[in-house]
């Protein structure tokens, strides 16, 4: 017989093992010594040792779930509880209600972990479809779709919630998605519709604009022009791959016309340059016959002069009216020398004035002889009337002399 502190073999070869409640059974040995015996369960009882500890390892370092943390307590615990091994079962025993406690400690902690995450993720879910339908209601379609496809990575990267709320929240979700894309769809939609009208009417505007192109009507087809640009920004954009032609067309038509005109006028500015410089020529020859002092001679001349002025052709027109003006204060000048020979040589209007003269002459000699028999009689305030009265009638013999003078009299 052998034995040591935890167990022995007895005669017949069944080895025991020493618990609290006594001795047990652990098994029969035939094949060889009882120290043998002994040794080979021991052995068994430090594999359960071996195997105890790298499972608290495993609980304590990894993410060994508590189910199968559990298995493989119950495991190691039937070996002990069928007394497999010689040693100290209750030792083993111990650890095993200990790392029961840190399973189910573990488990609970997990079990809080996965509430608060589950909390946390209904707030960011709620939170995602708070947005999600925020944005279905905008209008800013390419930043808000950008957007709501990250909100769909967001939302896959969360924990999923108990089945009603997820499905829940997810239809709220799925459902401010599809109201946003419904509406974007509808805009393009109507959006492509207004292109394909403005892609219309800007083709009619390059026809009209390609048309007038070769026109040499400038100024009718200038401000025509200018109406079909008008017209070109009301009617809106093309869609894309035609809005550029479109344009090139379009303005191409106007560059042609407006060069043709740019080289016109260009040379109808030098032309009138030209014939700005011959007028004021003219202009100065015709100032050389102030002051009118032969009348006939330059009547002769300015006329010699317009009609060669009249034959230039036009002036810029800045410049016209400074030396038009030029002309027309020397033919103003001639017409007034004109009129003063005219009234100075006409028999008629002469006569008229020495008629007139002659009148206020017998009653400015009338007045003065009333005076004269007023002041004799004593008569002061009647002589005093007499000579305000002289007076005026002396002031209009003196512009009738004067007059008269004018038709050499």
């Amino acid at each position: 017989m052998s034995s040591d502190p935890w167990g022995r073999v007895d005669e017949t070869g069944t080895v025991y093992v020493r618990t609290a409640e006594g001795e047990k059974v652990v098994g029969s040995w035939q094949a060889g010594t009882p120290e043998e015996a002994l040794a080979y369960f021991e052995r068994k009882y430090e594999g359960l040792v071996v195997e105890i500890g790298l499972l608290e390892k495993r609980v304590r370092t990894t993410d060994l779930s508590a189910k199968d943390a559990t298995t493989a307590i119950e495991h190691i615990r039937q070996q002990i509880d069928e007394h497999h091994a010689v040693g100290d079962l209750a030792a083993l025993g111990a650890r095993l209600d200990k790392l029961v406690t840190s399973v189910d400690s573990r488990r609970e902690e997990r079990k809080a972990q996965k509430a608060k995450q589950t909390d946390e993720a209904r707030t960011a879910k709620e939170a995602l479809v708070t947005e999600a339908e925020e944005l279905a209601q905008s209008e800013q379609w390419r930043s808000a779709g950008e957007r709501l496809r990250a909100l769909v990575d967001t939302w896959k990267g969360l924990p999923r919630l108990d089945r009603k709320s997820d499905d829940e929240l997810w239809h709220r979700f799925s459902h401010a998605r599809s109201a946003f894309s419904k509406r974007r769809k509808a805009h393009f939609a109507s959006l492509d519709a207004q292109r394909e009208d403005a892609r219309k009417a800007k083709e009619r505007l390059v026809a009209e604009a390609e048309s007038l192109s070769k026109s040499t009507d400038w100024g009718t087809t200038a401000a025509r022009y200018r109406d079909l640009m008008t017209e070109w920004k009301a009617a809106g954009r093309a869609q894309r791959e035609h809005e550029d032609d479109l344009w090139n067309r379009f303005r191409g038509a106007q560059d042609v016309f407006f060069a043709a005109r740019g080289e016109v006028f260009a040379e109808r500015d030098a032309e009138q340059t030209e014939n700005l410089k011959l007028k004021e020529e003219l202009a100065t020859e015709a100032e050389k016959l102030l002051p009118v002092t032969d009348l006939k001679a330059s009547r002769a001349a300015f006329r010699s002069l317009n009609e060669r002025w009249e034959a230039i052709g036009h002036v810029p027109r800045d410049a016209r009216p400074k030396v038009e003006g030029r002309m027309h204060t020397v033919e103003k000048a001639i017409q007034e020398a004109e009129e003063t020979e005219w009234r100075r040589t006409n028999p008629e209007a002469r006569a008229r004035a020495a008629g007139l003269t002659g009148q206020l002459q017998d009653a400015v000699e009338k007045l003065r002889k009333q005076i004269d028999a007023a002041r004799a009689a004593g008569n002061d305030s009647k002589a005093d009337k007499l000579a305000r009265e002289l007076e005026g009638r002396q002031a209009l013999l003196d512009q009738a002399m004067k007059g008269l003078e004018e038709f050499g009299g």
